[in-house]
């Protein structure tokens, strides 16, 4: 985007015909930059990976424990982690999963 020197309006496109060339100029002063003072650049955009936030193999066994019982196998234990999820004023989330090995059931508290 740029800018009139002059009055400080966004300068519009004028994409050129025949022999005029694209250029930049203001709709209120006479105004007028032609495009070869300009620069332009493609951007190449890069994918990333994803990443989950919790891995299913020790993430959680890195977590804090808590005495809560597991809602499926009623075991008194759980680690837990906790994360703002909705908007500031609302509390955070805390996600739980049953330390008992052969459960590993995961939950969450809103």
């Amino acid at each position: 985007m740029d800018f009139c020197p002059a009055c400080g309006l966004l300068l519009q496109i004028d994409p050129g015909t025949g022999s005029h060339r694209l250029r930049l100029f203001c709709p209120v002063c006479p105004y007028v930059c032609p495009m070869q003072n300009k620069i332009v650049k493609k951007a190449k955009v890069i994918k990333k990976e994803v990443e989950p936030i919790f891995s299913k193999a020790d993430a959680m066994k890195l977590a804090p424990k808590t005495g809560t019982s597991c809602p499926r196998c009623n075991h008194g234990e759980a680690y837990f982690k906790q994360m703002q999820i909705r908007s500031a004023d609302e509390p955070m989330t805390t996600f739980y999963r049953c330390c008992r090995e052969e459960c590993q059931l995961e939950w969450r508290d809103d």
